[in-house]
C-alpha cells in the first residue's frame, strides 16, 4: 500500500468533504480516505497495482473541485 496527500481547492463545507470522500472511495484499489476541510487536503491510502494518483485527480475534478 502507498499513501499520497492531495491539496484540494473549492471545498467550503462538510458536504464538500463528503463528496470528495465518496468519489475517492468509489475507486477500485482505494483502501482509506481522510479528507480535511481545515487543511484543504485528502490523504489517500491505495494499492498502486490497482489505481494511480492521476485517477484521484480526475475523480476530484469530476466532482467539481480543484486539485492543486
Amino acid at each position: 500500500m502507498e499513501q499520497t496527500t492531495l491539496q484540494i481547492g473549492g471545498m467550503t463545507c462538510q458536504g464538500c468533504v463528503g463528496s470528495v470522500t465518496r468519489v475517492l472511495q468509489a475507486l477500485p484499489g482505494v483502501e482509506q480516505v481522510e479528507v480535511s476541510l481545515a487543511r484543504n487536503e485528502a490523504q489517500v491510502r491505495y494499492d498502486p497495482s490497482r489505481v494511480q494518483p492521476e485517477a484521484f485527480r480526475r475523480a476530484i475534478e469530476g466532482a467539481g473541485f480543484d486539485v492543486q
